[in-house]
């Protein structure tokens, strides 16, 4: 007969199955054995793809970044500090809306707020950041509903099965994306001169509304919609101008969170604000909303004299931006963020790291063509630099018939998931090649007001710290394949060869610069020739 523990794991186990769940991520431990092995010959029937990681925090963000790309993900892990290593992927899936499950083995109700060896109170460990339920015995509910949910699995000794389980292979699906709160078809008058503003996930619409209407698209790189005639490059310099200036409605998809500029725009009291809904824990704006809406229209067409003044700008400081950046004679930031952006081919996949690297791909990405598939993603829900390495090997094996596979980071932000290298020989690994713009600590701190020059004394030790790692070293150990590059030439290079697998680009840049380096980039717009004024369209 089949102990109670081996019973209720298979149980849970076929429950993910048959809503959908095609990927597994197991962190081992004793008190997750039953299901450990239930998803082990789940795996053997082919109704599941098993990964192993041996660091809870990098497996949830690898159970993201598979959720991300591809059916909804699954992470499992023992009692205690194995749970609470999960909460990072759990909050950012909320945030971001992603459907994401994590099982956590737990001691039996009766051992509860006693000393027993790793045992802790688990019970909704999350909050209300994910849907709960405290399995004890079946029949298991998987609590429908979006985002995140969290099965706290109560096991008993004995947790071994004695036999071999052949699960049935199922096709059923759900929807764990949390949909967009409803709202009205509307349709959006002609006359303010509008701009379309599109975030993180705000996918194709944004992009279609922004060129029905002839409005000019500030579109984030992850937004889904940086393509087409509408998207301006260099949006968030523009909005320091006189033509930001003259932005009278804003329609807002997605979720932006880039750029002071864009937010400054969006708090702004002469600006009405058109909101489409967003998704996540928490979707209410931090901005006055005038008008939400669930899809929109246009009536007519505007003026197409606003959205060519738009273009004519963008022209001339992404020119000057260029021009800038080639005369300073040495790689920056920004240029290996542009040769990451152009070698991603149709089809491609580009996972964008937080901070200044996801900043400094905004200046840089180029209009990509609409339809063919080019998909850029980030960890934007809360913006963390967690996981990141994990999350994109993830999104990597979830995205079927991707072209190539590349991920932009800085240094702290790998050295942060630097476990995330660290695979049994018997993982699935994609192709995958990670660049890195190492200068050596925090760069995006240099540009925010902590690093003026009153803080100079401090501002290493407290906000920059250099670390002074030998990547290479660091990939040796993991015998990740190496190459450090310090001109744009070596890294286009680099770029062109990957070696197949997981590669580590490292592409050195300097940090002494970068408070400048931003001054100038910042001062292109505002130094422009010519006019920007633009006659009301109606």
């Amino acid at each position: 007969m089949t102990n109670p523990s081996t019973v209720l794991a298979r149980e849970v186990v076929a429950a993910l199955i048959a809503s959908g769940v095609r990927d597994v991520v197991l962190a081992p431990g004793s008190r997750n054995a039953p299901l450990s092995f239930a998803v082990y010959d789940a795996a053997a029937a082919g109704a599941v793809r098993l990964h192993t990681r041996l660091d809870e925090r990098s497996a949830g963000f690898l159970a993201l970044g598979l959720a991300k790309t591809g059916p909804p993900a699954a992470v499992m892990c023992t009692s205690g500090t194995a749970a609470a290593n999960l909460h990072p992927a759990v909050l950012e899936a909320a945030h971001a809306g992603v459907g994401l499950v994590v099982v956590t083995a737990d001691r039996p109700a009766r051992l509860r707020g006693t000393n027993a060896n790793q045992t802790t109170d688990q019970v909704r460990l999350f909050g209300d950041a994910a849907r709960f339920a405290d399995v004890s015995a079946g029949p298991v509910d998987l609590v429908a509903g979006g985002g995140p949910l969290h099965l706290n699995v109560q096991f008993d000794d004995p947790l071994l099965p004695e036999d071999h389980w052949v699960p049935s292979v199922g096709s059923g699906s759900q929807d764990w994306r949390p949909g967009r709160v409803p709202g009205d078809v509307v349709t959006i008058p002609r006359g303010p001169r509008t701009v379309v503003v599109a975030g993180d996930d705000a996918g194709p619409p944004a992009r279609v509304l922004a060129e029905r209407a002839h409005w000019p698209l500030l579109a984030e790189p992850s937004s889904g919609s940086r393509t087409g005639d509408n998207a301006l490059r260099t949006y968030r310099l523009l909005l320091e101008t006189d033509l930001g200036a003259q932005v009278e409605r804003v329609v807002v998809f997605g979720h932006p969170t880039l750029s002071r500029p864009v937010m400054r725009l969006l708090g702004r009291d002469d600006v009405e604000v058109w909101s489409a809904p967003a998704r996540g824990r928490w979707p209410e704006r931090p901005f006055s909303v005038d008008r939400r809406f669930g899809r929109a229209e246009v009536e007519l067409p505007d003026d197409p004299a606003w959205l060519e003044a738009w273009r004519g700008a963008d022209r001339e400081t992404a020119a000057r931006l260029d021009a800038l950046l080639a005369a300073e004679g040495e790689l920056t930031p920004h240029l290996v963020a542009g040769a990451v952006a152009r070698a991603l081919p149709p089809g491609g996949l580009l996972v964008v790291g937080a901070s200044s690297p996801i900043r400094d791909l905004d200046l840089m990405v180029p209009r990509y063509e609409v339809g063919v598939h080019r998909k850029v993603i980030a960890n934007r829900g809360l913006a963390g630099i967690d996981g990141t390495i994990s999350a994109a090997i993830g999104a990597s094996l979830g995205r079927t018939g991707s072209t190539r596979a590349l991920a932009l980071m800085g240094d702290v932000t790998f050295l942060h998931d630097s476990n995330g290298l660290v695979l049994g020989p018997e993982e699935p690994r994609p192709d995958l090649t990670i660049v890195v713009v190492n200068d050596d600590g925090g760069s995006i701190f240099a540009m925010l007001e902590q690093g003026a020059d009153e803080y100079a004394d401090r501002f290493d030790r407290l906000f920059a710290t250099p670390h002074r790692v030998d990547l290479a070293s660091l990939c040796a150990a993991t015998r990740t394949p190496h190459w450090r590059v310090s001109t744009e030439a070596e890294l286009q290079h680099a770029l062109a060869n990957p070696n197949g697998g997981i590669d580590v680009v490292e592409a050195v840049v300097r940090r002494d610069n970068r408070r400048d380096l931003d001054r100038r980039i910042r001062a292109l717009a505002t130094t422009r020739r010519g006019g920007t004024g633009v006659g009301r369209g109606r």
